[in-house]
C-alpha cells in the first residue's frame, strides 16, 4: 500500500476544473505537498460546488474537467512523483434535479418496477406505494402542475411520466395521481418523508450500498481509478450513514486492491475507530481539536464562564450536556421526526408499543446517544448505557424503552440496522448545526469534532494523547482546516487569544453590544468572536454567516421562520462594523491588540499539525493565513500565483517577518518538504521538557525513532502570557545532538540551548540534526 507523507486538499468544480489542478502540481511539488486531494469529481447536480450531490456515479463530472482532466491531472501528479487522494460519496445521491440522476429519474418513473428500486431507502408502504417528494410550495399547489413534453411539470421542476399513465384529456392532477410518486408541500417532509436522506435535506437521497449490485454498479468508475493507475487512495464521506460500514470499507479495500483508505468519522472523547473498520484512519478532526486546545489558557475558562453566565441572564453558564440532549430532542421531534417515525413503524406489532410511544421512546434514547453512532456489536454497551439515561430521563417511558433495548441490541433486526443510520443525523444536526451555534464561550471549542465542554488540555495531556496516536493511528489524517470547519485555523488562532485575554474582550464586547445592539447575547458572543477570528472580511461574507449562524442556533430566529426584525438587528450590526467609525475602531483595536499573538498560534499551531503523528493535509490556500468562517465561505477561490511568488522568494533565500503570511509559508513549505524528503526523522514521538521560568510555555516533541536523531518541534503556546510574564527568561532545552533550524537556518551545538535564542525569529523551530549527523 502507497501511503502519502502529505496531501494537498483542492475544491474541484466548474471554477477550478481536473485541468486547473493539473496546472498546479508543480507548485504543490515544490510546497512539499506529496499527494494531492480532490474533493468530490463524480457527475454532479449541474452548477454543484461541492460535489457532494453525485446524480451519476457512471463518470467524471464533465464541469469538473471529465475523464481527460483526471487523466491529466494523475499524469502530472504521476510525472512529479505524487500521489492523488480522491473524496467518494457512497451514502447518498443528488435529486434536487431528477432528469440529471438517471437512477433517481427511473425510480420515480417505474417505481417498485425500476431496476433501480434496490439501490434507494424507500418506505413503500407508508404512501401506497408511492414516494413523497416535498417540492410544492403547499399541496394547493398541485393546481399549478402541466403536462408539458411528455412530463409533468412545476414551474422549472420535471417529473416523468409512467407508461400508460396519459391519455388525451387528461389533467396534470389526473396524471399526478397515477404515478409512483406524490408531490407534496416542503413543510411535510419533516413527519411524513419516506425515503432515506443525508441529514435533513431532502435532495440528497440515500442509497443501499449494503446490495452488492448496488455497490458494484456506483462505484464502477472508481473501480477504473485503481484499475488504470488514476488514483492512489480515497476519502469516504459519511460512512456513518450506511447500513453497514465495516462490510462497506472491506468491499471498497478489495475493489481499490488494498489502497489507503481514510473515512469522515467523528470520534467523540474516548471513542475510537471500530477494529474490524479497513481503514488508514481518520479525515483528522480528531486532530484539530487536540491540536486546537493545548494553544487555549485554560486560566481563561472561569472568567469566559461568569461572561457566559451574563449573558444568558443566568446564575450559572451554559450546561452543555443539557443544551445538547435538549437540541437533539428538538430534531428528533422536528426535521428528522420522519425518521424516527420510520424506526417506531419497524417495531414489531407483537410488542405492543404504539408507533407514538415507541417513537417518543426512541427520540429520548437517541438525545441520550453519547456518540455518533454504534457500529454492532460494537457499541453495545453505549446503547445499554444511552437506554438507561433515557429510562432515567423519562421515567414514564421505562418500560417502551425497555421493550426496544433487545430491538436495538440485534445486529440483524431492521430496527438496529435502521437506528444506527439515525442517532448519526440526529447528533449532527442537533449539536454540530444546532448547539455549536448557541454554546458561545469560546468559538475555537465549537469546532467540528470537537467536545466544547473541553476548554484546554496541557502540554503533558497533549503529548498522552500523540503517544496513542503513533501507536494505533500512524497513518490517519491531521488537519486544522476543512471545507466542512464552522471557523478555519487561522480564524480559531485568533479567538484563541481571548482565553487569555478574557477580561478585555468582556469589555471589548460591552462596548460592541452598546453600540451595535442585538437582543441575544450569547449570540452577540458568537458573532463578535467571529467577526474578529475573520476581520479583515467583506461584508458579504460577514452578512452571509451572522444570518447562517443566527439560523442554525435557532434561539432567536429559524430557517423555516426567519424574524425580520431580529435578522434586521444582526443585519445592522454588521453593517455597523463597515458603516459606523466607533464600530470600526472598537473591531479594529482589538485586532491590533491581540493580532501578534494570534499569528504566534497560527504558525505555531500549524508546525505541530504538520509534524505530529499523523498524514497532515492542507487546506487549500492555508499556507496562507486561512480566516475563513463556515461554508461556503471557507471555499472561496485561491490565489495560487502570488503564493508561487512568495514561495519563490523564500527559496531565493529571502527570510520574512514574523506574523506575516510569508511566514506561514515559511513554515508550511519547510515542514512538508523534512516530512516528504527525509520520513526517517519521524519514526517515532518522545515528549520533550523544556526548564525554567517559562517552561510551560514551549510545546516540544522529537520524532525520531527510539535511541536515534529526529526532527525536533518548538512551538509557543500562550503568547499573550509569555509576553505578561517576561518572555522566555531562562527557560532552556537539552538538545542531545547539533541540530539546525529548517526554518531559519541557524545551528546550535549539542546541550542546553536558550529557547529565547532558538526562536527569536519566529515564535517555532524545526530542528534537524545537523549535516553530519547520523538521522
Amino acid at each position: 500500500m502507497r501511503v502519502p507523507a502529505s496531501t494537498y486538499r483542492l475544491q474541484i468544480r466548474r471554477s477550478f476544473t481536473l485541468f486547473d489542478a493539473a496546472e498546479r502540481v508543480p507548485y504543490l511539488k515544490s510546497l512539499g505537498v506529496d499527494w494531492v486531494y480532490l474533493s468530490p469529481i463524480l457527475t454532479a447536480e449541474q452548477g454543484s460546488d461541492h460535489g457532494y450531490d453525485v446524480t451519476d456515479p457512471s463518470a467524471v463530472d464533465p464541469e469538473r474537467g471529465g475523464p481527460e482532466g483526471l487523466l491529466a491531472l494523475s499524469k502530472a501528479a504521476r510525472e512529479h512523483g505524487m500521489g492523488v487522494l480522491v473524496d467518494i460519496v457512497p451514502n447518498h445521491v443528488g435529486v434536487a434535479t431528477p432528469a440529471q440522476n438517471p437512477w433517481w429519474w427511473s425510480l420515480l418513473k417505474e417505481g417498485q418496477g425500476s431496476p433501480y428500486a434496490e439501490a434507494f431507502d424507500v418506505e413503500w408502504d407508508l404512501a401506497g406505494g408511492k414516494i413523497r417528494l416535498p417540492m410544492l410550495g403547499s399541496d394547493e399547489d398541485l393546481d399549478k402542475l402541466e403536462i408539458k413534453d411528455g412530463e409533468l411539470r412545476y414551474y422549472d421542476h420535471r417529473f416523468p411520466i409512467a407508461e400508460g399513465t396519459y391519455a388525451d384529456g387528461d389533467t396534470a392532477q389526473e396524471v399526478h395521481s397515477r404515478q409512483h410518486y406524490e408531490l407534496i408541500g416542503w413543510r411535510r417532509a419533516d413527519a411524513e418523508l419516506n425515503y432515506r436522506r443525508f441529514f435533513a435535506v431532502t435532495t440528497l437521497a440515500g442509497i443501499r450500498v449494503e446490495t452488492p449490485r448496488v455497490f458494484e454498479e456506483a462505484h464502477a468508475e472508481v473501480g477504473r481509478w485503481f484499475r488504470e493507475g488514476l488514483v492512489d487512495g480515497l476519502r469516504v464521506d459519511h460512512p456513518d450513514g450506511l447500513a453497514d460500514p465495516a462490510g462497506y470499507l472491506r468491499w471498497l479495500k478489495d475493489l481499490s486492491g488494498g489502497a489507503y483508505i481514510l473515512v469522515e468519522k467523528i470520534l467523540e472523547p474516548g471513542e475510537t475507530l471500530p477494529q474490524d473498520f479497513a481503514t488508514e484512519g481518520t479525515t483528522g478532526y480528531d486532530a484539530l481539536a487536540d491540536v486546537d486546545r493545548v494553544f487555549v489558557d485554560p486560566a481563561g475558562e472561569q472568567p469566559l464562564n461568569e461572561l457566559d453566565a451574563k449573558l444568558r441572564e443566568s446564575a450559572a453558564p451554559a450546561d452543555y450536556a443539557e443544551m445538547i440532549r435538549g437540541t437533539k430532542r428538538m430534531i428528533a421531534d422536528g426535521i428528522l421526526r420522519s425518521e424516527v417515525l420510520r424506526l417506531a413503524r419497524l417495531v414489531p406489532e407483537s410488542h405492543g408499543l404504539p408507533v407514538e410511544q415507541a417513537a417518543d421512546a426512541l427520540a429520548e434514547i437517541i438525545a441520550a446517544f453519547p456518540v455518533y453512532r454504534s457500529y454492532l456489536p460494537t457499541g453495545a454497551e453505549i446503547l445499554k448505557e444511552a437506554c438507561e439515561s433515557a429510562a432515567a430521563y423519562r421515567p414514564e417511558l421505562e418500560v417502551a424503552v425497555g421493550t426496544l433495548l433487545p430491538l436495538l441490541l440485534d445486529p440483524a433486526n431492521p430496527i438496529a440496522v435502521r437506528f444506527q443510520q439515525t442517532s448519526g443525523m440526529v447528533m449532527a444536526k442537533g449539536v454540530e448545526d444546532t448547539a455549536f451555534y448557541r454554546y458561545t464561550r469560546l468559538g475555537t471549542l465549537t469546532e467540528v469534532g470537537a467536545e466544547p465542554t473541553e476548554f484546554s488540555v496541557s502540554t503533558e495531556e497533549f503529548h498522552q494523547r500523540m503517544l496513542r496516536r503513533q501507536e494505533h493511528l500512524p497513518l490517519s489524517m491531521t488537519t486544522l482546516s476543512t471545507h466542512d470547519t464552522k471557523r478555519s485555523e487561522d480564524a480559531r488562532a485568533r479567538i484563541s487569544v481571548i482565553a487569555e485575554l478574557p477580561r478585555e474582550w468582556a469589555a471589548t464586547l460591552n462596548t460592541l453590544r452598546e453600540l451595535a445592539p442585538i437582543p441575544d447575547g450569547p449570540y452577540e458572543n458568537l458573532l463578535w468572536q467571529a467577526i474578529v477570528g475573520a476581520w479583515p472580511a467583506s461584508r458579504e461574507r460577514l452578512q452571509g454567516y451572522a444570518e447562517k449562524a443566527a439560523r442554525e442556533a435557532g434561539n432567536s430566529t429559524k430557517w423555516t421562520d426567519p424574524d425580520e426584525e431580529f435578522e434586521s438587528s444582526v443585519k445592522a450590526a454588521v453593517d455597523a462594523v463597515f458603516d459606523e467609525p466607533r464600530v470600526n475602531q472598537v473591531v479594529e483595536d482589538f485586532v491590533a491588540r491581540i493580532d501578534s499573538y494570534a499569528a504566534s498560534n497560527s504558525v505555531s499551531a500549524k508546525l505541530v499539525q504538520l509534524t505530529m503523528p499523523g498524514v497532515p493535509d492542507v487546506y487549500q490556500g492555508s499556507e496562507f493565513w486561512e480566516r475563513s468562517l463556515t461554508d461556503p465561505d471557507n471555499r472561496r477561490p485561491v490565489d495560487f500565483a502570488v503564493r508561487q511568488q512568495e514561495l519563490a522568494k523564500l527559496d531565493g533565500g529571502q527570510l520574512p517577518e514574523a506574523g506575516t503570511e510569508a511566514s506561514k509559508l515559511l513554515v508550511t513549505s519547510r515542514a512538508l518538504r523534512l516530512r516528504r524528503d527525509r520520513p526517517e526523522l519521524f519514526q517515532g514521538y518522545t515528549p520533550v521538557a523544556a526548564t525554567g521560568a517559562a517552561a510551560g510555555h514551549l510545546l516540544a516533541f522529537h520524532r525520531g525513532a527510539p535511541d536515534a536523531p529526529g526532527a525536533l518541534t518548538l512551538a509557543t503556546r500562550l503568547p499573550a502570557g509569555l509576553a505578561a510574564g517576561g518572555g522566555w527568561r531562562d527557560t532552556a532545552v537539552e538538545l542531545s545532538t547539533a541540530m539546525r533550524d529548517e526554518l531559519t537556518g541557524t545551528a546550535y551545538g549539542a546541550g542546553s540551548v536558550s529557547v529565547a535564542e532558538v526562536l527569536g525569529t519566529y515564535p517555532v523551530a524545526l530542528l534537524v540534526p545537523a549535516d553530519g549527523e547520523q538521522a
